[in-house]
């Protein structure tokens, strides 16, 4: 299925994306907030709902709420106030979860995407849940033999933003979490792993007739867990309930879940409404009143917005949107390259651009490592291209520096230095190369000089690798090619 329709149907998505916080520690006791730790071991009473404990709000979490509302352009209203969300899960110890509901932390935003305004409806606190582990199955639950509970994450903190359904294809969303990803990396609320579940996302899709502005009856999207699934699973929803309207069937209100195995949603419980969760005001926590200074400060703290950081490094260095993307959106990668184009005596940041969303990208896909951690420094890449625009290495060989620079740490010079690997421009000793290279293949010579432009091409391409062979591959290409050019065409 695709989201392709007809003119009688547009789709009317909204998303709720919820972003675990990277506090020390959990949103209403000490207990650490960590992932991966030994199953419950950062557990405590507070965590656990045990009787006579009592929550205090963690204060980081809070101030990480007012930047996420800054960034994202909404009102904060002068106090908000928790409830308890009631519903009974095994995942969830106190049988409730501390949530906001009519009075949340931030409201009335926007997220500037692809030149569209995404209205966000609000961005609230909450507590996250623990995680029920199915044992046998295949983790299917119900194939499973029994179920195990972690209560590690029961307590972390969340947000959860909430767009308006101003979303209308699968792209859109797509692009929506996206950027809103890098803007929540970009300000340092949240690692935004949605493979660690730090960044989770429901989606609510409806049909309604084309160029209308009311909403049809909308179903809910669960078990997306990555940008892939988000995009698959949103066409196939559109899919199916276009298929069902233009049949003359009705979309029924339900929670669908996603099964990226088979391809498809299936039915998974009817849609909750608020009043089934009986929310009534925390009676343990008082309201959230952030003063003027602390939004003060949320706004002071903010750093350089992934959208602003792109236009300013198009502008700077002629590059293009989708490289000024990748560059952004890597961690720490554009902090690395704008170091390295700092370092620079005779390249260009564009070479400097090139190698990293090139050579320097696909080290860090395969490791598994952010710009951080990388072994070459921003100065040595500086090197590496300097050495490239200064005649020293060719870019062939270049490559091959770079990898044994990030496979041991040694500066691209040290390299260069202990192999030889040095460029080779002298024009006699190339000549002498290139006049050895044409004796050798008289008959590729020959064949170049008689034949048609696709015979000429494909000699001309042989005795280029040969002269770089016979000079092993440290000729300099320019030179190289002028002299074939005098000696074939002359």
């Amino acid at each position: 299925m695709t989201t392709t329709t007809t003119a009688t149907w547009e789709a009317v998505i909204g998303l709720e994306v919820h972003v675990e916080l990277a506090t020390t520690t959990k949103q209403f006791c000490g207990c650490r907030n960590e992932f991966g730790a030994e199953p419950n071991t950062n557990i405590c009473p507070v965590c656990l709902g045990l009787p006579g404990s009592l929550p205090v709000l963690n204060a980081r979490a809070v101030e990480f709420a007012l930047q996420i509302g800054e960034a994202l352009h909404c009102t904060v209203p002068e106090h908000s106030l928790f409830h308890r969300k009631n519903y009974f899960y095994p995942d969830m110890p106190k049988d409730y979860q501390i949530s906001q509901y009519d009075e949340p932390i931030c409201v009335d935003g926007s997220l500037e995407v692809d030149g569209a305004s995404i209205g966000i409806e609000r961005a609230h606190m909450e507590e996250d849940t623990g995680k029920t582990v199915h044992v046998g199955g295949g983790g299917r639950i119900h194939e499973a033999s029994h179920s195990l509970v972690d209560y590690n994450r029961a307590g972390v903190p969340l947000m959860e933003i909430v767009s308006r359904p101003d979303l209308r294809s699968a792209e859109q969303a797509h692009a929506y979490v996206v950027e809103l990803r890098a803007l929540l990396q970009s300000i340092g609320v949240s690692d935004v792993k949605m493979e660690e579940g730090s960044l989770r996302i429901d989606a609510n899709v409806s049909l309604r007739p084309a160029g209308g502005d009311g909403l049809g009856t909308k179903v809910e999207i669960k078990n997306m867990n990555s940008l892939r699934s988000l995009r698959h699973a949103l066409d196939y929803e559109i899919a199916r309930q276009h298929e069902l309207l233009e049949s003359g069937g009705r979309v029924v209100q339900e929670t669908r879940h996603w099964d990226e195995g088979a391809g498809i949603t299936h039915g998974l419980r009817s849609k909750e409404e608020a009043f089934d969760y009986r929310y009534f005001p925390e009676p343990d926590l008082v309201p959230v009143a952030p003063d003027a200074e602390m939004r003060a400060q949320a706004r002071a703290s903010l750093p350089e917005l992934p959208a602003a950081h792109r236009a300013r490094l198009i502008a700077a260095w002629d590059i293009g949107e989708g490289e000024a993307r990748i560059l952004v959106d890597t961690s720490g990668l554009a902090g690395y390259a704008e170091t390295a184009v700092a370092s620079i005596q005779r390249g260009t940041a564009k070479d400097v651009v090139n190698w990293c969303t090139g050579d320097v990208l696909g080290y860090l896909n395969e490791a598994g490592l952010t710009a951080d951690a990388l072994p070459l420094s921003p100065s040595g890449l500086a090197e590496l291209v300097d050495l490239i625009a200064d005649g020293t290495l060719s870019r062939s060989l270049a490559k091959d520096v770079l990898a044994e620079s990030l496979a041991t740490g040694k500066s691209p010079k040290q390299i260069v230095d202990e192999r030889g690997l040095a460029q080779v421009s002298n024009t006699a000793e190339l000549t002498a190369i290139v006049d050895r290279v044409l004796a050798d293949h008289a008959d590729a010579v020959t064949e170049y000089r008689t034949g048609d432009d696709k015979v000429r091409k494909k000699k001309r391409g042989f005795l280029f690798g040969q002269v770089m062979t016979a000079s092993d591959r440290k000729a300099n290409t320019t030179l190289v090619n002028q002299l074939l050019d005098d000696r074939l065409n002359g």
